[in-house]
């Protein structure tokens, strides 16, 4: 079995959700690691992390997506 590697590390729960999707729209598996504590609006330190894991075997895929999506929310945001 493949070992698991983060991909992203993120403070944004949005950002996290977006990347797990189309992670996952293009068939990579995905962990999501949260130290997030759900009731409380606020995060103090740690308590916000977000880690996105992917099979090492899918690492280079995913890492190429999460670029090309970052590439293309900034050339979106420039216009």
């Amino acid at each position: 079995m493949d070992e698991w590697v983060e991909v992203l590390f993120t403070y944004d729960e949005v950002e996290a959700g977006i990347v797990k999707d189309l992670l996952e729209t293009e068939g990579i598996e995905v962990v999501v690691k949260s130290l997030k504590v759900t009731p409380y609006p606020v995060s103090i330190g740690r308590m916000g992390e977000i880690r996105l894991l992917v099979r090492k075997s899918d690492i280079k895929s995913a890492e190429n997506m999460i670029k090309a999506m970052k590439k293309n929310g900034e050339t979106s945001d420039d216009s």
